[in-house]
C-alpha cells in the first residue's frame, strides 16, 4: 500500500473544524511563487498549480523511469498547500485579491532530494513541454501555528480566519 501523508500525519493534513494548536516541523516541498488573483483564468496562479502537479507526479513515477531515486517508496502525492499574504496590509484585504503574493506548495517525501528534484523539473518540463523551471526545493519549518478546516469558497474564508482569531 502506497504511503499516504493526509493518514500518516492526520494533526497537518485533516484539521478539525474548530481552532486548535499544532507544531509543523521541517520538511522539504515543492514550491512556486507568485503574485495576483488565484481566480484569475489562465492566470499565474493556476500556471503555478500546473507546474507543481507536473512535477509532483514526474517525482512521484520516477520508478517507472530509468531514473532512480535512492530510497524511493510508493507514496500518494500530498495535498496542495499555501501561504498568502498582503503587502503593506493588517490581515487580509479579499476585495483586493489582485495584490495577494502567494507561495504555493506540495510536500516532498524526506528521500527526494535536490538532485532528484532538478532532475524531476527537467523532466517535467520536457515531457508537458512547459517551463516548469519556476519551481524550487524549499524548506518550511513553520512551528507553532492555530488551524482550522475551512469549508466553503474562497470568498467565505474571513469567516473561518475570524473563528481563528477569536481562539488566540
Amino acid at each position: 500500500m502506497a504511503f499516504n501523508f493526509k493518514k500518516e500525519y492526520k494533526e497537518f493534513y485533516m484539521p478539525k473544524n474548530k481552532p486548535e494548536i499544532v507544531n509543523v516541523p521541517a520538511a522539504n516541498y515543492i514550491a512556486v511563487r507568485g503574485k495576483g488573483n488565484p481566480n484569475e483564468e489562465d492566470g499565474a496562479y493556476q500556471k503555478a498549480i500546473s507546474v507543481l502537479y507536473a512535477v509532483a507526479y514526474t517525482l512521484k513515477m520516477s520508478y517507472k523511469t530509468d531514473y532512480q531515486i535512492e530510497g524511493f517508496f510508493e507514496y500518494v502525492v500530498p495535498p496542495l498547500e499555501g501561504f498568502w499574504w498582503q503587502e503593506n496590509v493588517q490581515g487580509v484585504d479579499y476585495g483586493d485579491k489582485d495584490a495577494f503574493h502567494w507561495i504555493s506548495v506540495i510536500r516532498l517525501p524526506d528521500f527526494v532530494t535536490k538532485k532528484d528534484f532538478a532532475w524531476a523539473v527537467e523532466t517535467a518540463s520536457k515531457k508537458k513541454k512547459t517551463d516548469c523551471s519556476s519551481a524550487e526545493f524549499l524548506t518550511i519549518e513553520e512551528g507553532l501555528c492555530v488551524q482550522i478546516m475551512h469549508l466553503g469558497s474562497f470568498d467565505e474564508e474571513p469567516d473561518t480566519v475570524a473563528i481563528m482569531d477569536e481562539f488566540l
